[in-house]
């Protein structure tokens, strides 16, 4: 276990924008509490608006003290085209720090499947707070969605608002066949190999101990902190009646968008969506 406090940048690399003089990407390994590299990247933000149909105009768009934290789904990690594509789309409206769960792409560990993963964000958000921005908006999608969730109730005032798209609201559940193949994944030794080998994810073989807090009873914690929440109405994994259990656990904190058409996490939450996002984070945060 490492003495040194979480969000300690272990490694870094910045790259400046030598035209403009402005600071460009940075991309480190950030040293979680309990010692765990998490390959992270900030990103500042756009200063030029680019053409683009989901970009705000220079009228709305809001001061640049605002900073987006992205955590991922199960299997995704920082380099995954859906997470960079949902990171330009929210770069339009704030600064972005992206990173890698442990035991997914080049972060060290092993994946606890959204348990420990508290952890890394809390870097995160940590790291995210050091370049000055007043307002941090966490952002994150099916096991990430259950992270953000937990960190905020967990880790109370680090945050000042909290979107969670296609999250569980409970634990163990196996209601479909996507969510079976993934507790096989999880479960079983073979499931373990399929996972290092043909999805870049390391998972722990250890069962939770203890059972994390449900997603269900992390919402009712929240407040006053505002929440969105976000569910397509054809996602495979889980069905309408996890958002609506989170909604009515979050009260008159949360907000909660049921999408048309929309299926499950990153991949199917297109850019408009991340727009509407954006615009939502930057009012609610303050």
């Amino acid at each position: 276990m490492s003495n040194r406090p979480a969000g300690h940048v272990a490694r870094s690399t910045v790259r400046p924008h030598r035209e403009t003089g402005r600071r460009g990407a940075i991309r480190t390994f950030l040293c979680t509490p309990d010692g765990i590299p998490v390959d992270s990247v900030y990103d500042p933000g756009a200063v030029v608006y680019e053409a683009s149909p989901h970009a705000p105009d220079a009228a709305s768009f809001p001061s640049r003290d605002l900073v987006f934290v992205v955590a991922h789904g199960f299997t995704g990690d920082v380099d995954r085209p859906h997470v960079r594509r949902v990171a330009g789309v929210l770069r339009g409206y704030g600064a972005v720090v992206t990173f890698s769960f442990r035991g997914h792409g080049r972060s060290g560990g092993r994946s606890t499947v959204g348990d420990k993963e508290v952890l890394d964000l809390a870097a995160a958000v940590e790291w995210a707070r050091g370049f000055g921005h007043a307002r941090v908006v966490t952002v994150g999608f099916s096991m990430g969605g259950s992270v953000v969730l937990r960190h905020g109730a967990l880790h109370p005032g680090t945050v000042d608002a909290v979107v969670s798209v296609s999250a569980p609201a409970r634990w163990y559940y196996r209601g479909t066949a996507p969510m079976r193949r993934l507790h096989w994944l999880v479960t079983r030794p073979e499931g373990r190999l399929v996972g290092r080998y043909g999805l870049r994810t390391r998972i722990h073989r250890r069962d939770w101990d203890p059972v994390p807090l449900p997603p269900v009873e992390a919402v009712s914690r929240l407040a006053p902190t505002p929440l969105l929440i976000v569910h397509g109405d054809r996602d495979g994994y889980f069905p309408l009646d996890h958002p609506r259990m989170l909604a009515e656990a979050a009260g008159d904190h949360g907000e909660l968008w049921v999408e048309p058409g929309m299926g499950h996490a990153e991949h199917a939450a297109d850019d408009a969506l991340m727009a509407r996002i954006g615009d939502w984070a930057a009012s609610a945060a303050g």
